[in-house]
């Protein structure tokens, strides 16, 4: 067990016991919140008594605004639901049912969202006010995360604090200031993960917001010394398009959510060589997995049956199956389905291939496209078109066809003029050059039947590609 864990049995006790040296700060577009003001004081107010032992859901339209409560509600609510942004209405009434909710905290731009009656309404926001009294913290509180990337009701399921934090490393001593910053949403698994990293660690953390551009939000991490910083592939390969990717200096960069490939490795260490470049394998169902920071893509095949470390891998007919303590422990809700196989092993539905002694991510179980009874991995062909000089994402997806059934077919977001000389006026040879590199590296029912130049790539909920 860790630092934090061992000596708080909350984010309020860790935030108030943390020994960090340094001003720990949440930075958000509209606001600038001193955690320190936290430790005496409160952002709900008279409300917090009311929700002891309660069933909350955080649903706010500001990350601050959620950070600040999670804090104080964690070890006060029986249980913690998290809810992303952009969740539907029909969605938010299946959630509120399916976990019993009987509480809903939301700041003022989110109140008409969730509705004027049901549950106990509480209004939060990002003002820290004195405290009245003491608050007693000895809740086991369990926190209900929501999965994204389905298409139907998101799955929800339940982590608790040491599974949420079982994979974050406090230093003995804070050397210097370290200021963390994520694309991510902290409402989602990725973001909470950077948030809680940065709690923990005594450290600040700067947030992005949905209505600031990628290219903004760049230059207020530099302005404000970001030295830690995390997003998913998608993000990084948005992120360097922007001159303001160069206003920041990172020590460290993480990417996780998504395959990480060769040709976005290699673009980030060139553009920050001084920094660590990681990528992580997490999800909310199996927690966080590992990392790799050697600038390879995929993973060593040496991960793999280390029994008794703190995460335990093993593939099974192709996909990758974690067992950790970080795992989350069931689903919830009336249709639940079991979670984990009969030895502790969450089957995570990432499909990998062994090539020599690294393992190489291929794609998502779900997500394979049928070519006339033949399998093709979207992000392997992805990969290979990420290789092209004049390409700055792809995105893979299928196409209905009536002699086999689906096709393969591509989006392609090139550089733009002055990232890369000229590269829109050679549209016609860089597709002519990629289809080339494709029936060179790939099989021939792989290589793309259509490839479209596009401004950008359509992009789901959660900042992932959306294939469908």
């Amino acid at each position: 067990m860790n630092e934090p864990q061992r000596h708080a049995k909350s984010l309020f006790d860790a935030l108030a016991c943390s020994g960090a040296a340094f001003d720990r700060r949440l930075c958000a577009p509209e606001a600038s919140v001193a955690l320190d003001a936290l430790a005496c004081g409160t952002s709900l107010d008279r409300a917090l008594a009311c929700l002891r032992g309660r069933s909350v859901l955080v649903a706010m339209d500001r990350q601050l605004a959620t950070a600040l409560a999670l804090i104080e509600l964690d070890a006060i609510a029986r249980r913690l639901i998290l809810c992303p942004p952009g969740l539907s209405a029909e969605h938010l009434s299946h959630v509120i049912a399916s976990v019993g909710v009987d509480a809903i905290v939301c700041d003022a731009d989110a109140l008409q969202s969730v509705g004027p009656a049901g549950p106990l309404r509480v209004i939060g926001g990002t003002a820290i006010r004195p405290a009245l009294a003491a608050v007693t913290r000895d809740q086991q509180t369990e926190w209900v995360m929501l999965t994204s990337g389905t298409t139907g009701a998101p799955k929800m399921v339940v982590h608790d604090l040491q599974s949420l934090t079982g994979a974050i490393e406090s230093p003995a001593q804070i050397r210097r200031p370290t200021v963390w910053g994520t694309f991510y949403d902290i409402r989602r698994f990725g973001g909470l993960q950077i948030f809680l990293r940065s709690l923990l660690g005594g450290t600040s953390l700067v947030l992005s917001d949905a209505a600031e551009s990628m290219g903004l939000y760049l230059a207020r991490a530099g302005a404000l010394g970001v030295t830690h910083i995390s997003g998913t592939p998608s993000q990084w390969r948005s992120a360097l398009v922007y001159e303001s990717s160069r206003a920041i200096s990172p020590q460290y960069i993480r990417l996780s959510g998504e395959i990480a490939d060769q040709a976005l490795l290699d673009g980030l260490h060139a553009r920050y060589p001084h920094a660590r470049v990681a990528h992580a394998y997490a999800s909310t169902e199996a927690g966080v997995g590992f990392e790799v920071d050697d600038g390879r893509e995929g993973f060593p095949a040496g991960l793999l049956g280390q029994a008794g470390g703190d995460v335990e891998v093993k593939i099974v007919e192709g996909s990758l199956r974690v067992r950790s303590a970080r795992t989350a422990s069931r689903y919830v809700g009336a249709e639940a389905l079991p979670l984990k196989d009969a030895d502790g092993f969450i089957d995570t539905g990432d499909l990998v291939e062994r090539r020599g002694e690294r393992y190489y991510f291929v794609g998502r179980r779900g997500g394979i496209i049928n070519v006339g009874g033949l399998k093709v991995h979207p992000e392997e062909v992805e990969a290979v078109i990420n290789r092209h000089p004049e390409v700055r994402a792809s995105l893979v997806r299928s196409r209905k066809n009536l002699i086999t059934g689906q096709i393969v077919v591509a989006d392609v977001v090139l550089r733009g003029e002055g990232e890369s000389t000229g590269a829109l006026d050679r549209s016609a040879d860089v597709k002519c050059e990629i289809l080339a590199s494709c029936r060179q590296a790939l099989a021939s029912y792989k290589v793309p039947a259509a490839i479209r130049f596009v401004a950008a790539l359509e992009m789901a909920a959660a900042r992932k590609p959306a294939r469908t």
